[in-house]
C-alpha cells in the first residue's frame, strides 16, 4: 500500500455545494435563497423578530425580584473543614480567618464573606472567624471544643467616608 493508494471511508468526504454556478448546477442565480427580501441578503440577524408585531419576549411578563443589594457568601461545610484540618492544608491549633481556608482552597474567593454551615462531622478543636454561621455550625463547633466568631461586616468606602468626617468635626 502506498500513500497514493490511501482514501477515506465511502461517504466520509462530501463535495462542497457551489452555489450561483450557473442553471445546470440547481442551485445557480438565487443560490437556493428564493429572491428579493431581507433573508435572501448575507449578514443578517433577525433573531426574535415576528415582523413588527411584538416579539414573545416582550409580550411575556417580566417574573421575579433581583437584590442589587445582596450579600455573596461563600459556604464552608464542616466535613470539608475537617478533611483540609486532617490533610494539613489548615493548622488547627492556630486561629482559622478565611483568608486561612482560601488559602486552604476550600473556595476561590471570599467575596463579602464566608458563611460556615453543619453539614459533616468536625472533630478537631478550632477557633474560627467567619462572617455568618448556622446555628447547627456554632454548636457542632462549641461541642468539639472550639469557639466561632462572627465578624462584623466591613462598612463600604463611602460610609467610612462619612463617619470619619463626622468624628474629626
Amino acid at each position: 500500500m502506498r500513500l497514493n493508494e490511501l482514501s477515506g471511508k465511502p461517504g466520509a468526504h462530501k463535495k462542497a455545494k457551489r452555489v450561483g454556478r450557473g442553471p445546470g448546477s440547481g442551485l445557480g442565480k438565487t443560490s437556493g435563497r428564493g429572491q428579493k427580501g431581507q433573508k435572501s441578503r448575507s449578514g443578517v440577524s433577525i433573531k426574535g423578530f415576528e415582523g413588527g408585531q411584538m416579539p414573545l419576549h416582550r409580550r411575556l411578563p417580566k417574573r421575579g425580584f433581583n437584590n442589587i443589594f445582596a450579600k455573596r457568601f461563600e459556604v464552608v461545610n464542616l466535613g470539608p473543614l475537617q478533611a483540609a484540618i486532617d490533610a494539613g492544608k489548615l493548622d488547627a491549633g492556630k486561629p482559622i480567618s478565611a483568608a486561612e481556608l482560601q488559602a486552604a482552597g476550600l473556595f476561590r474567593r471570599p467575596h463579602d464573606g464566608v458563611r460556615l454551615l453543619a453539614k459533616g462531622e468536625l472533630k478537631a478543636k478550632i477557633d474560627i472567624t467567619v462572617a455568618g454561621a448556622s446555628k447547627a455550625a456554632v454548636s457542632a463547633v462549641e461541642q468539639a471544643g472550639g469557639t466561632v466568631t462572627i465578624a462584623a461586616p466591613a462598612p463600604k468606602a463611602a460610609e467610612a467616608d462619612a463617619a470619619a468626617a463626622t468624628d474629626a468635626s
